[in-house]
């Protein structure tokens, strides 16, 4: 039977899947440990410091451009809906450092003699679907032909240079707000052990985070990350380092997808969530259940805002702190 985009299951052809397959967080800070060029200075506002979302590039007094990139392997098995998923989460970047996209290109790896191009014609749609709805321009790319099928895009921004949001600009006292609740990474991981589709992990993983960033930057907010590859617990490590502080994250009050608690207890946990906690466990203060801090440590796909400061019509998880002899306490 020839595959088409209704008979192919997508994620069974690539060992990972989304931003569970990046590289383990510790090692990359050591790749980048010893490079020299993109440290900030100048007009490059944010560079490789401290392993922000995007780098920013000031033009002029009033505007900086938002330089970044993001592709994947397939999440789940449409075809489509991994397109839009992609594209959304690539723009997600842009839009955590309080910036607006403007340009995307897509990036496509494709196994050409074992998948149609067809499904990867479905793939395409999808992205650009998003793009259409993020007002964004999407125009070429880049393809090649690989072992592993792969897609997202390079995306370019703009924002007002005196109102990015940065992860090392927290300050002790302020909340932490999350804007997309967790356990994305475990039902990815259940749909691609068993087929089983959980419709509202797709919602929220092709829901743009554009209108959360409005809102955080309307708050006064100028610190924030998005929650991704390495987890809640990760990017807020990322955030606290960053800023020289701690913070505090009182576990109860953190949301969750239904059926994210089910699919941990059924042992649907990515290897990537797994490294995550490893990496974070050192710097963590905590007596909560193993259980539960691989869900605070689950790798997101297309996660939402994690921003230093109350947003309107998000909950606060937690507290920015000064220095304690912990990075994070989980209470």
């Amino acid at each position: 039977m020839t595959a088409t985009p209704s008979t192919v299951r997508l994620t069974q052809f690539a060992a990972g899947g989304g931003c569970a397959c990046k590289v383990p967080p510790g090692e990359l800070e050591r790749a980048l440990a010893g490079l020299a060029a993109g440290r900030a200075g100048g007009d490059l506002l944010v560079g490789l410091d401290s392993g922000d979302d995007a780098a920013v590039v000031r033009l002029d007094e009033h505007r900086a451009v938002v330089a970044t990139a993001d592709f994947f392997t397939p999440v789940v098995d449409d075809a489509y809906d991994w397109g839009r998923i992609a594209a959304a989460n690539a723009l997600s970047d842009v839009y955590a450092m309080g910036g607006e996209p403007l340009v995307a290109v897509n990036l496509l790896a494709w196994p050409r003699d074992v998948l149609p191009f067809e499904i990867a014609g479905e793939v395409l749609r999808g992205g650009a679907d998003v793009c259409v709805q993020a007002t964004t321009h999407l125009a070429g790319g880049h393809s090649i032909d690989d072992r592993e099928p792969k897609y997202g895009l390079a995306v370019t921004g703009i924002a007002d240079p005196h109102r990015l949001l940065r992860n090392d600009t927290g300050v002790a006292g302020l909340p932490l707000t999350l804007t997309k609740p967790l356990g994305l990474g475990v039902l990815n991981n259940r749909h691609k052990a068993t087929g089983a589709a959980f419709p509202q992990a797709v919602d929220t993983m092709t829901t743009l985070n554009r209108d959360a960033a409005k809102a955080a930057v309307a708050a006064g907010a100028v610190c924030a990350t998005d929650v991704t590859g390495f987890g809640l617990l990760g990017h807020l490590l990322k955030l606290v380092r960053a800023s020289g502080i701690s913070a505090v994250v009182d576990a109860a009050a953190v949301p969750y997808l239904d059926g994210a608690r089910d699919s941990l207890a059924a042992g649907y946990v990515p290897g990537g969530s797994r490294r995550n906690l490893e990496w974070v466990s050192p710097y963590v203060d905590s007596r909560a259940a193993d259980e539960e801090l691989l869900l605070l440590a689950d790798a997101q796909t297309s996660g939402g805002l994690l921003v230093a400061g109350e947003v309107p019509g998000f909950p606060v998880i937690g507290e920015l702190l000064d220095v304690q002899d912990w990075l994070i306490r989980v209470s």
